[in-house]
This record gives structure tokens, C-alpha cells and sequence, in this order.
């Protein structure tokens, strides 16, 4: 059901400062420019690695979800997993059949498809975002 793994998400009270330590760590072309996600009150920066990517997320104001987080994990941390899937709404109805409980209507996500998140109670403690495969998973 669950495809490749695309990103890790770090949560990170500064793109800037995180920016600076991945461009070190993988190089300047390895790090994108930040990209401002109002309607999910986040702005997120994508790091390029060779089998996947970690996606930066900085809170916009203290109303984002991803603020709360921050609030727990001051310094930055993990804060999700997320897998592709082909089709996000035969995954949905797999995932709430296993009883997984899904947060939220899915949302276009950074990468322009379709997202949603299951809550890390089933899951292990782990946040996990599934994203509809940009390619529909081929």
C-alpha cells in the first residue's frame, strides 16, 4: 500500500539556520529556496539526498499546528514521515478499514499532490503524511 518514502519532515524554529547547516552538510545544490505555505501556516524548504528528502518546516505564526510541536521540541526535531501512494483515496479507505485515523480532509501539499496525515496513536508514535505520487506512482 505505502510506496517509497519521498521526505522526512523536521520541524525547525529557523529555515535560515537549518538551511545553512544542510547546504554545509550536502552541499549549496542540495537545499531549495524556502516556499511559503499560508493555508497550512507553514513555510517549508526541501533538502535533496540521494534516496529521498528531508523537508524543513517552519511555523508562519504561533497558530500553526507545526508551532504546538515546537513548543515541545524548542531546539527542532522530527516531526513526520511521509510515503507516496498511488491512488490517496483507495490508501484512505485501507488505512481507516486497519483503523488508522486520518487528520483532516486531504490538501494539496508542497509538492502540488494531494496529502494527508494518520495520527501517530496507531501508528507507532509516528506522524505519517501520505502523499499522492506525483507520477500516480509508476
Amino acid at each position: 500500500m505505502f510506496g517509497r518514502l519521498n521526505h522526512v519532515g523536521v520541524a525547525t524554529p529557523s529555515i535560515a539556520r537549518d538551511r545553512a547547516r544542510y547546504a554545509r552538510l550536502f552541499g549549496e545544490a542540495a537545499v531549495g529556496e524556502p516556499l511559503a505555505m499560508p493555508d497550512q501556516g507553514v513555510t517549508v524548504c526541501f533538502v535533496d539526498a540521494p534516496n529521498t528528502q528531508i523537508e524543513l518546516i517552519e511555523p508562519l505564526d504561533d497558530a500553526s499546528p507545526v508551532a504546538a510541536f515546537l513548543a515541545r521540541n524548542p531546539g527542532g526535531a522530527q516531526h513526520h514521515l511521509c510515503f507516496e501512494v498511488a491512488d490517496l483515496d483507495a490508501a484512505l479507505d485501507a488505512q481507516a478499514a486497519a483503523g488508522a485515523r486520518v487528520l483532516g480532509a486531504p490538501r494539496i501539499g508542497a509538492h502540488g499532490t494531494r496529502i494527508v496525515f494518520l495520527h501517530p496513536r496507531e501508528m507507532g508514535g509516528v506522524l505519517i503524511e501520505l502523499m499522492e505520487a506525483p507520477d500516480g506512482g509508476h
